[in-house]
This record gives structure tokens, C-alpha cells and sequence, in this order.
């Protein structure tokens, strides 16, 4: 057995046992005897990921991609790294790149792989909102000081009494009707619509994000019928015979689901 090798073996068995950084040491060595090696740099960004060394593990994944570009473990590794420093844009890309190796090997990771790609377009979306509600608030904020500042203006300039509390009062108004506006507009975007029924798998229940379809034209999310074809390779609602290969991407559903989820992240979690 190679030097490389048996600190593999030796690094995995101290991950198994929890010691992360006992496995990462090991890992270390092991890249230093066989730099060319793509599964030591997923082992050992595996164990950063535990160890919460999120740009270490990046950089690890990166290496990996380098050498072996459809490496799937890679991918989803990154994306969950990404995930944990905020970018998230990266990380969807990261986890759909890890989605679409699953999906074209039929990898026993492709539900725990869907799963991550749901994660990110939900938090994305999250981001996305935190942001919107935060610029909306200085926006609110920055026009009623203008307001403010117009009405003292207004009023400094006038010595007739009853002119200062004209403006004082159309002043008052104006706030309390920007206010309003804004209330209104969040009450709007903060409501959560029902989820269409056309893009909800049968077997999961989830929002699908890679649905494919059936000969008898029934679509449901990759992950859940392969893994049901595992068990059985039957349809699910006809019980006929269903192989892997007689599924079809839904490319138009698929569409439809990525718009719906771009703009209702909340979905992810319905």
C-alpha cells in the first residue's frame, strides 16, 4: 500500500471517530505524498467543512475541480461551504453543477444533492428579502427626512402663523401617506401564496427543481422517482413497468419551477 493511501485510511478512520483535526492532519500528509490526487482534497475539505474552515475547504474543492472536474463530492462540498460564508450565488451554481453529475450518473447522492440545491435557492431568496426590507427601510427613512426638512424649511420661511400650520399640517399628512404606501406595499410582498399543484412532486411533496416525466406523461423531481425505481420499477400511479431510461426531462416544468422559486423562496421550505 502507498504512503498516500494508508494516511488516507488512517485519516478516515479518525473522521469516523470524530477527530476532525487528527483526520486533517492525516489528509495533509497524504496530498503532500500524492498531490494529484482529487479524493484526498475532498477528504480533507470534508473534514474542514466539520471543522468549520470554510475558505480552507473551498480552496480544497477548488484543487479538486482542477484536477477532476466532474468530481460530484467537490461540487456539493463547495456548496455548502459557499453557503456558509453568503455567497450564495456561487453556491447555488455549485450545487446545481453537483445536481446535474448526480442526475447524468444516477448517483445514490442525488436526493441529499437535491436537497442542497433547495437549501440555496432558499437562502438566496432569504438574502435577497433581508436586503429588499433593509433598502426599503432607509428609503422610507431617507424621503421622510426630506419631507422634514422641507416642512422646517417651509415654515422657517413664513411669519404668518396660520401659514406655518398649513404647512405644518399638509406636511403631516404627506409623512403619514408615505408611511402607508410603504406599509402597504410590504403587507404585499410579505404575503405567502399557495403553492401551485403543478409544481409539487407526489412523491416528496416538494417544490420539484428537476422534475422529469413519464411515458404516461406524469412529472415528478428526478431524486424522489429514482429513488422509488430502486425499490420498485414500476410507475407509481399506473404500477406498469417504469425503467430509469424511459424518464425524459421536463424542461418546460423545470422552467417553470425555477421562476416560481426565484420570486417565492419561501416555497422551498412549504
Amino acid at each position: 500500500m502507498s504512503r498516500s493511501l494508508q494516511l488516507k485510511e488512517d485519516g478516515n478512520r479518525l473522521f469516523q471517530a470524530g477527530d476532525f483535526v487528527g483526520a486533517d492532519s492525516l489528509y495533509s500528509k497524504a496530498i503532500l505524498a500524492d498531490p494529484k490526487n482529487p479524493a484526498l482534497f475532498t477528504n480533507r475539505a470534508m473534514a474542514r467543512l466539520r471543522l468549520c474552515l470554510w475558505d480552507s475547504a473551498i480552496s480544497d474543492c477548488h484543487n479538486c475541480l482542477a484536477l477532476n472536474p466532474n468530481n460530484m463530492k467537490a461540487a456539493y462540498y463547495l456548496a455548502q461551504a459557499q453557503l456558509a460564508i453568503g455567497d450564495y450565488d456561487g453556491a447555488l451554481q455549485s450545487a446545481r453543477s453537483a445536481h446535474s453529475i448526480c442526475a447524468l450518473t444516477n448517483d445514490r447522492s442525488l436526493a441529499a444533492v437535491t436537497a442542497i440545491v433547495l437549501r440555496c435557492k432558499k437562502e438566496r431568496w432569504e438574502d435577497r428579502e433581508r436586503k429588499r426590507k433593509r433598502e426599503g427601510q432607509e428609503l422610507e427613512r431617507e424621503l421622510l427626512e426630506l419631507l422634514g426638512r422641507r416642512r422646517d424649511e417651509l415654515m422657517s420661511a413664513e411669519a404668518n402663523d396660520i401659514e406655518r400650520s398649513s404647512i405644518h399640517d399638509e406636511s403631516s399628512y404627506k409623512m403619514v401617506l408615505l408611511q402607508q404606501m410603504f406599509e402597504r406595499a410590504r403587507t404585499h410582498t410579505d404575503q405567502r401564496r399557495q403553492v401551485p399543484e403543478w409544481a409539487i412532486d407526489d412523491i416528496s411533496f416538494g417544490v420539484m427543481i428537476d422534475p422529469v416525466i413519464t411515458r404516461t406523461g406524469k412529472s415528478y423531481e428526478r431524486a424522489s422517482i429514482m429513488e422509488h425505481l430502486r425499490r420498485h420499477l414500476t410507475d407509481p400511479l399506473t404500477r406498469e413497468p417504469l425503467m430509469p431510461g424511459d424518464l425524459r426531462p421536463n424542461l418546460a416544468l423545470r422552467q417553470a419551477c425555477d421562476e416560481y422559486l426565484e420570486n417565492n423562496g419561501w416555497a422551498v421550505d412549504w
